[in-house]
């Protein structure tokens, strides 16, 4: 007689998600807790996801950072915590205003204590601009919220969280920058937008050798974008504050301010508003400086931009094959995955129910 397994996730021990509930294996909740599997499991084989970090000239490098270090426990410990949509007090403690939960905050159950805030975004391989190009061309979408620029604000707050701290920053900000008096208005603002990157990147450069993960970004590789996951299909990314910043800076605009323009002129508001106050006002921030754009999403860049800062073997070959999807969705939860989802779930979903599972698409 067999025995009868309760769906699970590899590695979660300790979770806010019940998985035996099929809610929880909803879009929205499996978009951030399977990528969080699938650290742990990626680190109980010994491999490191790829971190993207920023040296002190901006450019974004490759390193690798383990399980242990992203999470600030090991990811398979008894002691491990996995908290989803949750507060993140080390962040909330700068800024004012609603609250914003980040995706997964690990915490050590033994001392109660959050380890580590990241946002998670699932993307897939190739996106739609690089889909017709060669494999190694393949890249992917990346969408940033306004939240995670809340949350970048505030871990680089950290790093300047003293009166002297907060002095030097504001030295590093004002630096070439004159005064703007009506920070609302885009014709004010942009003739001296270079001025406002140049003194975030300044900001960057004397931090640089305490940047912090920040953006948890696991690829789903698909045959040329079609609905079939290939061989080598999962791995994982992992961008630090510092390098996230990038994101904004090599998408040029002249004219009028764009989103990814946008994106720095609401850091630059916030920690500039946090040295003279210690906190900032993320909400009124987003909303008095929008400059005709809505607040929907930060900005967003596709696959042929994202691939200069993501180009390297993992990208090309992800290390993790499709056969090994069955070692980190456990006990039938496949079952709770749809068929009628779009995007990377149809593909996992076609994926889990034939080439893996053996089941029948209802």
């Amino acid at each position: 007689m067999s025995i009868q397994q309760t769906p699970a996730l590899f590695g979660q021990k300790h979770s806010s998600r019940d998985y035996s509930k099929s809610y929880y294996w909803g879009k929205n909740q499996f978009n951030s807790s399977f990528p969080a599997s699938l650290v742990a499991y990626m680190s109980s084989k010994g491999i490191k996801p790829v971190y993207l970090v920023t040296g002190r000239d901006g450019n974004v490098q490759h390193k690798q950072i383990s399980g242990t270090e992203l999470f600030g426990i090991d990811p398979l410990s008894d002691n491990a915590y996995y908290n989803y949509e949750a507060g993140f007090f080390s962040f909330e403690q700068f800024y004012t205003g609603e609250r914003e939960k980040i995706d997964l905050v690990m915490i050590d159950r033994t001392t109660d204590k959050a380890l580590c805030g990241l946002e998670v975004k699932l993307t897939a391989l190739p996106d739609n601009t690089t889909k017709n190009g060669a494999e190694e061309e393949y890249s992917c979408e990346i969408v940033v919220r306004p939240p995670t620029i809340c949350f970048l604000a505030c871990s680089i707050c950290q790093n300047y969280n003293s009166a002297a701290g907060r002095s030097k920053l504001q030295s590093l900000l004002a630096a070439g920058v004159p005064q703007i008096n009506h920070w609302e208005e885009a014709d004010e603002v942009a003739p001296h937008y270079e001025k406002i990157e140049a003194a975030v990147l300044a900001v960057a450069a004397d931090m640089c050798t305490k940047q912090t993960p920040l953006i948890l970004q696991p690829i789903w590789k698909t045959e040329g974008g079609k609905m079939r996951l290939a061989d080598d299909c999962l791995d994982v990314f992992v961008w630090s504050n510092l390098a996230t910043i990038q994101m904004c800076t090599r998408q040029n605009q002249r004219g009028n301010i764009s989103r990814h323009q946008r994106a720095i002129i609401w850091l630059y508001r916030m920690l500039f508003d946090f040295t003279i106050y210690g906190q900032f006002d993320y909400v009124r921030i987003i909303k008095q400086h929008s400059y005709t754009y809505a607040n929907d999403k930060a900005f967003a860049i596709g696959g042929k931009a994202s691939h200069p800062f993501l180009s390297c073997p993992e990208l090309t070959h992800p290390r993790i094959k499709r056969s090994e999807i069955r070692n980190i969705i456990l006990g039938g939860g496949e079952r709770f995955l749809f068929p009628q989802l779009e995007g990377i779930e149809l593909a996992l979903t076609d994926f889990f129910y034939g080439n893996i599972f053996g089941l029948q698409s209802a």
